[in-house]
């Protein structure tokens, strides 16, 4: 099956949103009961953590951990959103940076000025832009136009600043009171339209999760092994630390047979964490390989890195030689929503 699709399902009675391409599942969001990413609190500060630079906050849906903040008091109303989802038994991750983010457009409350998404290269396209951005872009705050305005309809674009930017004004002066729930970050349906913005086909019938053979992914999904080819593989565990990432070479005792093995289970791994829902501390073991093919195994990852939509910073080599990564928790782990 080629081409791009997104299938809008329901997985276990939860909403889900899929995307397969060329009838590999490439991405996957799956609600829980969890707060969403996105979603922004009145929450009321609590005790400050000395030493850690940060603070616990109270919201309704539990205790929330806010970094490096300074001049908070206990009994204070901040304008906080969820960043990502947090790990079991811990407090949910906040910033006070809120973004207003749409399919077109993300206004940003505290960081003035208009500007038009870098991957956007054509000059006359991007002062249109601007000019469109005065044109809609009411109050305070600023605003970015994002990537996905390149082949949109300057309605669309505009309805989508006006929508962003009433919203942002409304939250904003919604500042004094109790731990309140502001906004409900998206569910799956509304952060496909938003995110996976390529053409694609859409399919919203019920059942288009086993139509599509995202049902048959899943279940691969439930191996912590992922075949390479050539005997190879890559075995992805996740501990209550960090994940492990095991590359082995199988029966291939060839002289290349470690790079080869590294190399491809390095261009998967990104597809890999984020169909799993994993992130944090990644350690990679990588295949037996001499140390001069680091840099050729660094530049597969880094490719593969910047074709991710999860944030990901490569840490570098450890002196036993492993690989380790920092990945944010943006997606919810597939161990927590599947049976």
């Amino acid at each position: 099956m080629k081409g791009r699709t997104i299938t809008l399902d329901h997985l276990n009675g939860a909403e889900a949103a899929a995307l397969m391409v060329d009838g590999q599942l490439q991405d996957l969001l799956i609600d829980s009961d969890l707060p969403r990413p996105g979603t922004i609190y009145r929450a009321i500060a609590e005790r400050p953590m000395k030493g850690q630079g940060g603070v616990f906050l109270r919201s309704p849906d539990g205790p929330c951990y806010l970094r490096q903040i300074k001049g908070v008091s206990p009994g204070q109303a901040l304008l906080v959103q969820v960043t990502g989802y947090a790990e079991p038994g811990k407090a949910i991750p906040v910033t006070p940076k809120i973004l207003f983010k749409s399919r077109y457009a993300i206004v940003t409350p505290d960081a003035p000025g208009l500007n038009v998404s870098r991957s956007i290269k054509d000059e006359a396209l991007r002062d249109r832009l601007l000019e469109l951005a005065h044109d809609s872009m009411t109050g305070e705050g600023g605003l970015i136009l994002r990537s996905s305005c390149a082949a949109a309809e300057t309605d669309a674009i505009a309805e989508d600043i006006a929508a962003m930017a009433d919203l942002a004004a409304q939250v904003m002066a919604d500042a004094s009171g109790d731990a309140e729930t502001l906004v409900e970050g998206d569910g799956p349906h509304a952060l496909a339209w938003r995110e996976w913005t390529d053409p694609a086909e859409i399919d919203t019938a019920s059942g288009s999760f086993e139509t599509h053979g995202v049902l048959d992914a899943l279940e691969a999904l439930r191996s912590d092994t992922v075949p390479l080819g050539g005997g190879a593989s890559m075995h992805v565990e996740p501990t209550r630390a960090l994940v492990a990432v095991d590359v082995n070479t199988g029966g291939d005792t060839s002289p290349a047979a470690g790079l080869k093995a590294n190399m491809a289970a390095l261009r998967d791994l990104p597809r890999q964490l984020r169909l799993r829902g994993l992130g944090g501390q990644i350690t990679i073991d990588p295949a037996p390989c001499p140390k001069k093919d680091r840099k050729q195994i660094e530049g597969v990852l880094r490719a593969a890195l910047r074709a991710d939509t999860v944030e990901t910073v490569l840490v570098g080599w450890t002196p036993m030689g492993n690989l380790e990564l920092q990945r944010k928790r943006d997606r919810i782990a597939l161990t927590q929503v599947l049976p």
